[in-house]
């Protein structure tokens, strides 16, 4: 591995393109894919929106938020939104190119603009989630409405309205947290997230990992998760890095296996070497740990220095 290889997964998810890594283990090819992440468009900038980015960000969504108000299109109140753009609701979603791959959250000051919006997105392409706050008494005749102006009931029927899961949020926070919970249980459904053939499970890009593989050429390690049996902290895929001081960037799970891993990888730092280990997880060490998960991963480790 080296600062290059990185560099290219990097810039490749900069400029909204997938990459991957790819290792061989005794003939078989482990493929770990990055995907860029997914743009969540929030239509509205109100308490709820600005909750609402705040989680979404630190779910590794790319955040766009739109109003038509100055005053709430401010960037200061979305500090973990990549845009915040100011226009009418109309002509801002035109011009932001609504994809199949986006997520769209309508959650805007009233049931009028809630219902412009909703309008214009179902006018273009089939967003992969596309959700609507309000109560069940009004959206139920806002959708009977659409279907009588003639909009399709299948796409109609898609929306996830009233938005987010049901558990009793009242708060702007709590209904943050009910919408993103759903947010994620959609992206977790779709098959490009699912472990397929060649492929490793985990797809996300931690971005201070990334960086740090990608910029610092510091002697390191780097641990990738290449399969898991029975229960486990973590994915085919996860992916982390180790310094020779035992600092480490992005997680295979925590606890005693990753520490464990972790203190293995230090040994290979500089020798040029690789080595594939079974973590066990209900060892007696792990059990005194309170990591009795009763699985095992087994992790590639290989140092990761870059050529002389």
């Amino acid at each position: 591995m080296s600062t290059n290889e990185f560099r290219s997964i990097r810039d490749a998810l900069a400029q909204g393109r997938a990459a991957q890594l790819i290792r061989e283990v005794d003939g078989r090819p482990y493929v770990r894919r990055f995907v860029p992440s997914e743009r969540l468009i929030i239509l509205g900038g109100g308490h709820v929106s600005q909750a609402l980015c705040t989680v979404a960000a630190t779910l590794d969504f790319a955040v766009t938020v739109v109003d038509d108000r100055p005053e709430f299109a401010d960037a200061a109140r979305f500090p973990g939104a990549q845009s915040v753009r100011c226009g009418d609701f109309e002509a801002v979603i035109d011009s932001l190119g609504v994809s199949s791959g986006d997520y769209v959250c309508i959650v805007t000051r009233g049931h009028r603009w809630d219902d412009v919006c909703l309008r214009r997105v179902l006018q273009g392409c089939q967003p992969s989630y596309l959700g609507m706050i309000g109560s069940h008494r009004r959206v139920a005749a806002q959708l009977e409405n659409l279907a009588e102006d003639g909009f399709d009931r299948e796409r109609i029927a898609s929306i996830h309205t009233p938005i987010g899961l049901d558990i009793g949020a009242i708060t702007p926070a709590e209904i943050a947290v009910s919408i993103c919970a759903q947010l994620v249980q959609h992206r977790r459904s779709l098959p490009a997230r699912e472990k397929l053939d060649g492929l490793l499970q985990e797809t996300g890009a931690d971005p201070q990992l990334l960086r740090y593989l990608a910029e610092d050429g510091e002697p390191k390690a780097l641990l990738l998760v290449l399969s898991t049996a029975g229960s486990t902290p973590a994915k085919p895929g996860a992916l982390m890095a180790v310094n020779a001081d035992g600092r480490g960037w992005g997680t295979i799970g925590g606890g005693w296996g990753e520490a464990d891993a972790m203190a293995r990888a230090r040994k290979l730092i500089g020798t040029g070497r690789r080595d594939v280990v079974r973590v066990n997880m209900n060892s007696d060490v792990a059990a005194n740990e309170g990591m009795a998960c009763g699985g095992s991963m087994t992790v590639l480790i290989e140092d990761a220095a870059d050529p002389a």
